[in-house]
């Protein structure tokens, strides 16, 4: 694989191939025809991994940082890297190069002030942010909630069992891990490359004591998924209670469970974007965006 030449270029020309055809172009819009798309793509990348003003753009390198901006907001209000994400996703299960063994967690990551100085409810309660919802309108609060540490965004992830992103979801850091897996699993949509629908029945989930509940485990049971989720020190202790009534405790894979792990060092990899790890957007949408396009990068330096 072709290397980048400066610390400015994250994408190899190899990568950098096979992006250019699933980028947009606004051929037959008005304006002017989008031009410089490689630089622009780095700019976006090199503003997500530092984490500086958009101003800042080191204008030599990327051009006009308004244009940087624009191209971004364009390709998130359009979900172009999700589009991207599930195509390299669809390439990596043709070559069986998907773990269908998922775990499942959070993270909150902690809003700057240049974050949060919008018009928000305090806590907001609407559902995550993922691309169904983010192509069409801004989430309600802009995915900025107050939780114990105070104001800041949860991204839910689901990852395989090899720690490559499979779904990605926004909310406020005040969401209940539990009442979003629904969501985290609908997201995950890997299409086929040939006819079929697209795969989103993971084999397994793997999470940790936050989302177990009678619930999940009924609903998992019913979508044919299994199980890896220790049961709660409380359930515990009221399934003891009520004696031969409380049943049998679930089973529980210790071996399949001892990989969950894999989801917790994908956060890592993803915080060490300082524009991941502190959310400086405004815009839930353009900071969902972020996160998608370097799970996408992610995905290309796996295949290539």
């Amino acid at each position: 694989m072709a290397t980048a030449t400066t610390r400015h270029q994250v994408l190899s020309d190899e990568q950098w191939e096979r992006v250019e055809p699933l980028l947009p172009s606004n051929k037959g819009r008005k304006g002017h025809p989008f031009q410089d798309n490689r630089k622009i793509v780095e700019g976006i990348i090199y503003r997500s991994r530092t984490g500086i003003p958009w101003r800042d753009l080191p204008r030599d390198r990327f051009g006009p940082w308004q244009t940087v901006w624009k191209r971004h907001y364009l390709y998130a209000r359009l979900g172009v890297w999700d589009r991207i994400h599930a195509v390299l996703m669809a390439q990596a299960d043709a070559a069986g190069d998907i773990d269908w063994t998922v775990s499942v967690d959070s993270t909150i990551n902690r809003a700057h002030q240049h974050g949060t100085n919008t018009t928000r409810p305090d806590q907001p309660t609407g559902a995550g942010a993922n691309h169904k919802n983010l192509a069409t309108e801004e989430p309600e609060g802009h995915a900025v909630g107050r939780s114990r540490g105070g104001l800041g965004s949860k991204v839910h992830a689901a990852v395989d069992g090899s720690g490559m992103p499979l779904a990605i979801v926004l909310t406020g850091g005040q969401r209940n891990d539990g009442a979003m897996l629904i969501e985290v699993l609908d997201d995950i949509r890997v299409p086929r490359l040939g006819p079929g629908r697209p795969r989103s029945r993971p084999a397994a989930v793997v999470a940790d004591k936050a989302y177990s509940s009678g619930k999940t485990r009924r609903m998992l049971t019913a979508r044919g998924i299994k199980t890896v989720i220790p049961q709660k020190s409380d359930e515990i202790a009221a399934r003891k209670r009520k004696g031969s009534r409380g049943g049998r405790p679930p089973s529980l894979d210790q071996t399949t469970y001892a990989g969950r792990n894999v989801v917790e060092r994908q956060f890592g990899l993803a915080k060490q974007w300082r524009g991941i790890a502190t959310r400086y957007d405004k815009l839930a949408l353009t900071y969902r965006a972020g996160t998608l396009l370097r799970a996408a990068i992610q995905w290309l330096n796996h295949l290539l």
